[in-house]
């Protein structure tokens, strides 16, 4: 059976089930998932266009689940043939010599993809093949067959050969690659044979560079059955789910480390925001890997804090956002009108996610008292140092406080929690223009505007 016929027998399979084709990919069951499940269907070549960070590497491995989990090969091909379809000369001396009593080897589908980053330095005969020396210096002719060193497309003979940043490959090479989407064969050093090849070709692109003005020749553009364009998440609830699923443990040790959903949904709306901000490259892209990473360090600076107070659980805060810079600077890049104000900007962005969120989730009615307190003289400090007790104690001081906070929490009391959350509703306070916030000192002091 063809692998294209082998995918789609298995896409038919999964698809009159109802189970998803791929684990672990989220945010694309009505755009890219109803694309792929059609390319598979109608058995194309599919190339993904999207910028960084869109799970199109993800996508392409995972195309292994939908192969049979074992197939037979001819003992000792380096191209996997077929026992009953022979297509390499060790292969048909094999089974001319032994016929039904051939040896078969089983090959694994997790073996059966091959990958390769397209990088400038990339050759034909990595692609295809090249004549092995060593092979000519043992006493065979340059005419044998045998002599032949198979590049890795002909190595992922009936699997799937994925090339990532295809038009990163000179275009010498891209027309090497036009005999194997159109013809299905491969030419070595100008040798007078013919590799059937059953493989099926899955690339991913920068849309940027995926054009006729770009670095992809026509040609090879038009051999795609299939163009599929990925995207970010949506929405934040699933870019928030993404984030769960890929970020590593944050508990360190004795440190228990809990995430306020509201600080989950911080990290994903900067993500959103800086998306759709003109002072943002877009055409570099803000990949989900930023929201990620700043899941990772907002959870380690909370650890750090934790360490120093000595406290064992601990939840980030407002205050700790200060530290997504590190996390951030590498995967954003701005506009070079703005150079000079990235720490502004990103600031900026940070504002304006802690607002937006705030403005989404905290209950306003409830606030006229908590601000009538700061106006009646309250302050609040917070900061690294501030120990979440102290936080939590305003309650004492701002009886009305209590109420929002938990609203918050979803009821949790616990210190680390109550006290996130209190910073979160002084923070959005401040943002809304209702209460003060000095940033002067080592602390930072909220006081009313009166």
């Amino acid at each position: 059976m063809p692998v294209k016929e082998e995918l789609r027998r298995n896409a038919v399979a999964a698809i009159r089930d109802g189970r998803p084709l791929f684990e672990g990919v989220m945010g694309y069951e009505e755009t890219v998932m109803p694309q792929l499940e059609n390319a598979l269907l109608a058995g194309h070549d599919v190339v993904f266009l999207g910028e960084r960070g869109q799970a199109k590497t993800r996508i392409i491995r995972s195309l292994t689940n939908l192969l049979d989990e074992w197939m037979p090969i001819v003992s000792g091909s380096e191209i996997n043939d077929d026992p009953y379809d022979p297509v390499s000369r060790h292969a048909r001396d094999a089974v001319a010599a032994h016929g039904d009593s051939t040896s078969i080897d089983w090959v694994h589908r997790d073996d059966r993809f091959g990958e390769k980053l397209a990088t400038p330095d990339t050759s034909i005969a990595d692609l295809i093949g090249e004549v092995d020396p060593i092979k000519v210096a043992e006493g065979r002719y340059l005419s044998d067959e045998l002599t032949l060193h198979y590049g890795l497309v002909p190595r992922t003979n009936r699997g799937i050969f994925a090339i990532n940043e295809l038009p990163d490959l000179a275009e010498r090479i891209q027309v090497g690659l036009l005999n194997v989407l159109e013809e299905r064969d491969v030419q070595i050093r100008g040798y007078k044979i013919r590799l059937p090849l059953d493989v099926m070709l899955v690339a991913s692109a920068n849309p940027e560079d995926y054009t006729n003005r770009g670095r992809i020749i026509t040609p090879l553009k038009d051999r795609f059955g299939s163009q599929i364009r990925t995207h970010y998440p949506l929405d934040t609830d699933t870019e928030v789910s993404i984030m769960r699923q890929e970020a590593r443990a944050a508990s360190i040790g004795e440190v228990s480390v809990t995430m306020p959903d509201f600080m989950e949904e911080i990290i994903a709306t900067f993500s959103q925001q800086a998306r759709q901000s003109s002072q943002v490259n877009q055409r570099s892209g803000v990949s989900v890997r930023l929201s990620v990473s700043n899941y990772e360090i907002l959870s380690a600076n909370a650890i750090r804090r934790a360490l120093r107070a000595g406290e064992r659980e601990v939840a980030p805060r407002v205050s700790d956002l200060d530290a997504l810079a590190a996390s951030t600077s590498g995967k954003v890049e701005i506009e070079s009108l703005e150079e000079g104000r990235e720490s502004q900007i990103l600031q900026q962005l940070v504002s304006a996610a802690v607002l937006t969120v705030y403005k989404d989730r905290a209950p306003g009615e409830m606030m006229r008292e908590v601000v009538t307190a700061f106006e009646e003289g309250v302050i609040a400090h917070v900061g690294e140092d501030i120990p979440s007790g102290e936080l939590v104690a305003l309650f004492n001081v701002i009886p009305a406080l209590r109420a929002p906070v938990l609203a918050l929490t979803g009821g949790n009391e616990s210190p680390s929690v109550l006290a996130s959350a209190v910073e979160f509703v002084l923070e959005g306070l401040h943002l809304s223009r209702r209460l003060n916030k000095d940033t002067s000192g080592s602390k930072a002091t909220y006081r009313g505007r009166g």
